[in-house]
């Protein structure tokens, strides 16, 4: 039996479900609604956004790990080949973390040295710790990572001279300090506060993919597009396919119903 309503009609039932679903779908929350929608331009954001997040919670874990940032630099010149190599990616620590920062000098005393299965580019066996520093605490250059070879007390009869670590590259012929850089001149004795961190570990080949960012960026938002025309396809078929199916089965059962009145 039908009932009826308060007005003395009888309600209409499939607009009564058609309001239920308005409702139901209008009480979701936003954010769900963001992450369940299938709008392609949303989806792109969605997908955008979920690799700002993870790149984000990987920067964060990497600060509280190694206590300093930059904590990955990528080896872009030769001056430390064969230790270390063009296209390694470098994790580096603060320079107090796992011990203070050992210059070579001292590390052939204990026996301590990081990268130094080969020798350096004069056949010394080198020690000690591989430091990245910022040349003469400049933020605007490239930090440069070199191995730290002894500690340098000022001359209090130079005004200009500075105390600081003395810094080479295992491939190079000469000092830092003896050496230069373009606008910049002479490069002074590395200041402990000039130190950003030392090398802990590295992986070979990795540190290609920061040496060409933007090439790395551009091939992995194709790869994202591609990744969503598929799945926007496949579920456009499915949706057809599932229609036919509908289709057929509702012929079929008109069939059935004209066979048994017969």
């Amino acid at each position: 039996m039908t009932k009826q309503n308060k007005s003395g009609k009888i309600p209409d039932t499939e607009n009564d479900k058609k309001t239920d679903t308005n409702s139901d779908t209008g009480g979701e929350n936003p954010l769900t609604k963001f992450l369940k929608t299938t709008d392609p331009t949303m989806s792109f954001i969605r997908d955008i956004l979920c690799v700002v997040c993870i790149v984000g919670l990987i920067v964060l874990g990497l600060y509280a790990v190694c206590g300093t940032w930059p904590a990955v630099v990528a080896i872009e010149s030769e001056s430390m080949v064969p230790n270390m190599n063009v296209g390694d990616l470098v994790i580096v620590v603060a320079p107090d973390r796992f011990g203070n920062v050992v210059t070579s000098e001292e590390g052939a005393v204990t026996g301590y040295g990081k990268y130094n299965g080969n020798p350096d580019r004069q056949g010394n066996k080198v020690y000690g710790d591989v430091i990245v520093y910022k040349p003469n605490g400049l933020n605007n250059l490239h930090p440069i990572i070199h191995r730290a070879i002894s500690w340098h007390e000022a001359d209090a009869s130079r005004p200009s001279d500075v105390s600081g670590y003395i810094t080479k590259g295992d491939n190079n012929n000469v000092y830092d300090q003896m050496a230069g850089l373009t606008n910049v001149g002479m490069i002074q004795p590395v200041k402990k506060e000039w130190v950003v961190g030392k090398a802990f570990f590295s992986i070979p080949y990795v540190g290609y993919a920061p040496l060409h960012i933007v090439e790395f960026a551009i091939i992995l938002i194709v790869i994202m597009v591609i990744h969503e025309l598929y799945i926007r396809n496949r579920d456009e078929k499915r949706g057809k396919d599932l229609s036919n199916d509908t289709k057929n089965n509702q012929k079929s059962n008109k069939g059935k119903k004209g066979s048994k009145k017969d």
